[in-house]
């Protein structure tokens, strides 16, 4: 027994062989991931499968508003993972404690202010996107149920990265994989059972969140031993709540760029019509699958970093961003030669539609070797952002997306115009990313190698003099 709950327990990684420490603390959030990806996915496969492509569009086209206004979620996230890794590494009770506090008051605040600007800005958002009509209405109810229910999406998502914070992965993971199986079970039960289409997929996906949601609280709760969980903790703290922000809003300013260059791109793919707008969901079904160990790796980097840094212990820093670059690297590498080998057969499960299983292998083909690339820029994000400095990662992220990839699709597009493509070859929207991603670890590689972020610790006596 003192096994098992040491398994749910709070992890210390600034003792032990970094590669080991990282692997084990990455692998259950990996599978974590993929788990999570399955939210998405489930809903793809089982509107095309029994409702048919224009379903699979609608949900694929509602992601870019959906990921826009949920920024505010992603900025209070990082700010938590980042300070909650760092104290927990100090030993600092007092400052985790207002730390997780102020962060559970804060994600509370955010969802009201989601539920009542999204449903407002919902349809008109996807008027101006030009989503077809044929599609508009099943987007537009979509979003509107997602966004009442945002919060258990919030409080999964933030809690599960405190937890992270604390070394603890499995938690996390153990209370996706519920969530996971409760989300398909209930996606084909509203669906295929009672016909509710687009909008029953939306509404088994926040049920299953809000549950883990739950799960993921009352393990904070009962986790004493580390950190207080009480009134005072939970008030406000305007010092704490600044601590957030300012380390989170980056993270958050560089997602809303990004979700904001989507909908400009989203705009463009619409332009090619249904069947490529179906084809993009499904690629970006399987390359959420594929992206999962780059994002996994470089959450890892950011809480043994954090809690290093934490620890004042900067040589294993050094040493566990080559362990875990290494390690990125590698199972990226074998990910893209299984997607150029079984991509088709991962196509085939979203749809029956020959010529749009051909189409959406074809793109991936585009994509596939830049996931090598962005294992090496997730990585060293992460050491940065685990370090304390988000504003690097934020203009490196904001350079790829608007100075590289919008121009460069939209320029494609336009250079390819012809009679059978009168809006440009849907291609350009997949090669703008491949290049976007391959300039991105360049940059990255090099703003690492500068080194400012390693002056950007986030120590106690920096914040006493804040």
């Amino acid at each position: 027994m003192a096994k098992f709950n040491k398994l749910f327990s709070p992890k210390d990684l600034t003792e032990g062989t970094p590669w080991k420490r990282i692997t084990e603390f990455a692998i259950p959030m990996l599978i974590g991931n993929i788990a999570q990806q399955f939210y998405n996915t489930a809903d793809s496969i089982i509107v095309g499968k029994y409702v048919g492509d224009n379903a699979l569009a609608a949900v694929g086209s509602a992601s870019p508003i959906l990921n826009l206004l949920l920024v505010l979620f992603v900025g209070i996230s990082v700010g938590a993972g980042i300070m909650v890794s760092q104290y927990f590494g100090a030993k600092d009770r007092e400052r985790l404690s207002h730390t997780i506090g102020t962060c559970i008051t804060l994600t509370a605040i955010a969802s009201i202010i989601i539920m009542v600007i999204g449903p407002i800005v919902t349809r008109p958002m996807l008027s101006f996107l030009n989503t077809p009509d044929s599609i508009i209405d099943w987007c537009t109810d979509y979003l509107t149920i997602y966004f009442v229910g945002i919060s258990g999406f919030a409080y999964y998502n933030i809690l599960a990265g405190v937890l992270r914070g604390l070394g603890d992965s499995i938690s996390a993971l153990v209370f996706l994989l519920i969530s996971t199986v409760l989300n398909v079970i209930l996606d084909i039960w509203f669906v295929a059972e009672f016909n509710m289409g687009v909008p029953g997929v939306a509404l088994a996906t926040i049920i299953a969140q809000s549950i883990s949601a739950i799960f993921c609280i009352f393990k904070l709760i009962r986790m004493k031993s580390n950190f207080d969980l009480n009134r005072k903790m939970l008030k406000l703290n305007k010092e704490y709540s600044y601590r957030l922000i300012k380390l989170g809003l980056p993270s958050g300013i560089t997602q809303a760029i990004f979700s904001l260059a989507m909908i400009v791109v989203q705009s463009l793919t619409n332009s090619f019509g249904e069947m490529v707008i179906a084809c993009n969901v499904i690629v970006m079904r399987v390359d959420g699958f594929a992206m999962m160990p780059n994002f996994s790796f470089g959450t890892a980097m950011t809480t043994y970093t954090g809690q290093n840094i934490g620890a004042k212990k900067m040589d294993r820093v050094e040493k566990g961003t080559r362990h875990g670059l290494m390690i990125a690297v590698g199972v990226s590498t074998i990910i893209t030669i299984l997607i150029l080998i079984f991509g088709k057969y991962l196509v085939g499960v979203f749809t029956d539609t020959e010529e749009l299983v051909n189409l959406s292998m074809h793109m991936m083909r585009i994509l596939a070797v830049g996931y090598i690339a962005m294992a090496v820029t997730q990585s060293l994000f992460g050491v940065m952002r685990g370090a304390g400095d988000t504003m690097t990662p934020m203009w490196i992220s904001l350079i790829n997306t608007i100075v590289i990839r919008v121009p460069v699709a939209y320029s494609i597009a336009y250079l390819t115009r012809s009679e059978a493509y009168p809006t440009g070859r849907p291609e350009s929207t997949f090669v703008s990313l491949l290049v976007s991603w391959t300039m991105g670890a360049i940059i990255t590689t090099f703003f690492y190698k500068k080194g400012k972020w390693r002056e950007k610790g986030l120590t106690s006596e920096s914040y006493e003099n804040a």
